[in-house]
């Protein structure tokens, strides 16, 4: 005690800046022993939940399977099933557990097909996840509309068609990228119809995603294109452009021809590079009569279509071209003569105006 009272005496004596010091101090360590305390009882609630998540997904893993397995040999709902889809029914109205039932159905539909893949679908309707789903699509908030449109895609179900559709015009990218994503994998070339209308800029990870998920279907027949093509969005035309050259549309070619003369650069080059991979022949005297007029990167890819397309009398306009300024066009005129008259290449070295283009002649002959 009298420790104690020497003490409070010795700091009630000290200067103000040692009390004050003091009186900090023993704040900040009252702080850490409380912060320190908390964040043990953090992580042993978090430690707790942890083991509790894992134990609910084991748990519920098993019964999933086990509903997947239990269908009658007629295809009804058994009542073993309805006894799980009410069990389930009772954890889908807690969020955690929502989330960790949705992750386990989407990890299975990965997993199976066929009849299988029909019974997760339905078991999605039964226990009401769909509800919760649409609810998301209520949402004023951009990412949970995303995130359910997302989810709907996921579990393939083409009955929230009508619902989903008008999100297509939505203002925020994110929303408008997944309900393209929807319309795709569930009606696959026929999903495409929101490009009639479209008039924001459908972005370049958007056009590859669209893509891949159309690469994913087999035996399935593409639609009349011919419309994008000639869309007044210059990012569906391009969209439409790439799915020409992918899927093989000869019958497009006239129309490729008309947009040789769009307005827009980009356009033309990509028509250039299409005309090049559907072998448009028709296009080449066209693009080899107004070359001069032609910017320097449809230059360059008339070069490679010429390329491809070469014929023994395209070869005084390919000696024109043969000590070109731009470097590629060079580099294509030397292997297109190369191609199509060996000993006229093999003479250029001789030739005086070569006399500063012997590297490039050495490599077009070493390859």
């Amino acid at each position: 005690m009298a420790a104690y009272q020497y003490l409070i005496d010795h700091f009630n004596e000290a200067p103000l800046l040692i009390q004050t010091a003091w009186a900090i101090s023993c704040t900040l360590l009252l702080a850490i022993v409380i912060l320190t305390l908390y964040l043990k009882l953090i992580r042993a609630a978090l430690r707790k939940k942890d083991i509790e998540t894992a134990k609910f997904r084991e748990d519920y893993e098993s019964t999933l399977i086990e509903y997947l397995y239990s269908d009658s040999e007629d295809g009804d709902i058994t009542d073993h099933q309805i006894a799980i889809i009410e069990k389930l029914k009772v954890s889908v109205h807690i969020k955690s557990k929502r989330k960790i039932i949705i992750s386990i159905l989407y990890n299975l539909m990965n997993e199976v097909s066929g009849e299988m893949s029909d019974s997760i679908k339905l078991l999605y309707f039964k226990t009401e996840l769909y509800n919760y789903a649409l609810k998301r699509l209520e949402n004023k908030n951009w990412y949970i509309i995303a995130k359910g449109i997302g989810e709907l895609t996921r579990f393939k179900i083409e009955e929230a068609h009508d619902l989903v559709k008008p999100f297509i015009k939505h203002p925020r990218l994110e929303v408008r990228k997944e309900t393209q994503l929807y319309m795709v994998n569930m009606f696959r070339f026929n999903g495409l119809s929101f490009l009639d209308e479209l008039k924001n800029p459908l972005s370049e990870w958007a056009q590859v995603q669209l893509l891949e998920t159309l690469q994913k279907f087999d035996d399935q027949q593409i639609c009349d294109i011919k419309p994008w093509l000639k869309s007044s969005n210059q990012t569906v035309v391009l969209f439409a452009l790439k799915l020409a050259k992918m899927y093989n549309q000869f019958e497009v070619k006239d129309t490729l021809i008309e947009l040789l003369s769009h307005p827009i650069k980009k356009i033309r080059v990509k028509v250039i590079e299409v005309l090049t991979s559907l072998y448009g022949i028709e296009a080449k005297e066209m693009l080899k009569a107004n070359f001069n007029e032609l910017s320097l990167e449809e230059q360059i890819s008339f070069f490679g279509l010429l390329e491809k397309l070469v014929v023994p009398s395209d070869e005084p306009f390919i000696e024109k071209h043969l000590f070109h300024k731009n470097f590629e066009i060079q580099l294509l005129a030397l292997k297109i003569l190369k191609s199509i008259n060996l000993d006229k290449f093999m003479g250029l070295s001789k030739s005086p105006k070569s006399r500063g283009n012997k590297k490039i002649l050495k490599f077009v002959t070493n390859t």
